[in-house]
């Protein structure tokens, strides 16, 4: 495993933790981690989230999140010991939506296929 696998690794480690144990913004639904990109400088850092919700719910945990940025990249810069901290981003992803939409496509596809 590369240095910058581990940095990504612990990174979305500690987000994930602060976000679930620290934050106590009642705007954030329930939000997991799903993946993180880090620059190959480790200058910079894309979180990818995902919001288990409604749309409403989605908004409110991206202002949360948006708003609690500097709070979250100074934890993770004292926790994780780089020689700078971090800038992070946070992008919103939705690929568990997506994969659950064509699942039920193709479950109304073999339930009209079993009825022919």
């Amino acid at each position: 495993m590369s240095r910058q696998e581990r940095v990504e690794e612990a990174i979305k480690k500690e987000v994930s933790t602060i976000i679930h144990d620290e934050l106590k913004d009642p705007r954030i639904g329930f939000v997991t981690i799903t993946k993180v990109e880090l620059s190959k400088d480790l200058r910079n850092a894309r979180i990818f989230y995902s919001v288990l919700g409604k749309e409403e719910e989605h908004e409110k945990t991206k202002l949360a999140l948006d708003s609690a940025l500097g709070f979250i990249r100074s934890l993770v810069a004292t926790r994780i010991n780089l020689r700078f901290a971090t800038e992070l981003t946070f992008k919103e992803d939705r690929s568990s939506e997506y994969s659950v939409k064509i699942e039920e496509v193709l479950n109304k596809i073999k339930e009209q296929d079993e009825h022919k």
